[in-house]
């Protein structure tokens, strides 16, 4: 009898590690489309394959007149001076009530999850999660955030259940002194 019991607690003390809840992220309660369009600096992220040797990596996001978000994602390959890379999803938001969920489509017909799980009250820093956890950005309005927001920011996504181990800072280097030029 012993035996057995023992082997029900190993069973389930197995069976307890390989189940790591994963709880549904939260969003943001509202996000104002017209104040979150416009060019965000990729901060850091657990990089996707394209991502991870990006530089000056910039999103911007412009709301279409049919409602989806045109997307265009830029950055410098390898280095500063690398070649620039320019790639073009289709957003979509799915929530509609408070527009903090969206798709976000690279190829049709397929759309990746994107929530806006925060949004600083003036708009100048946010974080897209997904409830996989396999991915995050942490964006800003400038090319810079200071250390203490950037260490809060990574709190955050500890809290969320992401391994912040994988977190690579991109690098951002504007001669500009951190003013987008559309032109780039």
């Amino acid at each position: 009898m012993r035996i057995k019991n023992l082997m029900t607690l190993m069973v389930a003390l197995l069976m307890t590690g390989c189940a790591t809840a994963r709880f549904p992220l939260k969003t943001v309660d509202q996000v104002d489309l017209k104040r979150y369009m416009g060019p965000w600096y990729v901060i850091a992220c657990i990089p996707t394959f394209i991502e991870t040797k990006a530089y000056n990596g910039v999103e911007e996001y412009r709301q279409l007149s049919d409602g989806s978000i045109d997307t265009v994602f830029t950055f410098n390959q390898g280095g500063f001076d690398g070649p620039k890379k320019r790639y073009n999803p289709r957003g979509f938001v799915v929530d509609k009530i408070n527009n903090s969920t969206w798709g976000m489509q690279f190829i049709w017909p397929f759309k990746a999850e994107y929530l806006i799980t925060y949004l600083s009250p003036d708009y100048g820093q946010t974080i897209i999660s997904r409830n996989k956890r396999d991915y995050f950005w942490i964006q800003a309005r400038t090319p810079q955030i200071p250390e203490t927001d950037y260490q809060h920011l990574l709190k955050m996504l500890a809290d969320q259940g992401y391994d912040i181990t994988k977190v690579r800072k991109v690098p951002q280097r504007w001669i500009d002194k951190g003013i987008y030029d559309k032109a780039q």
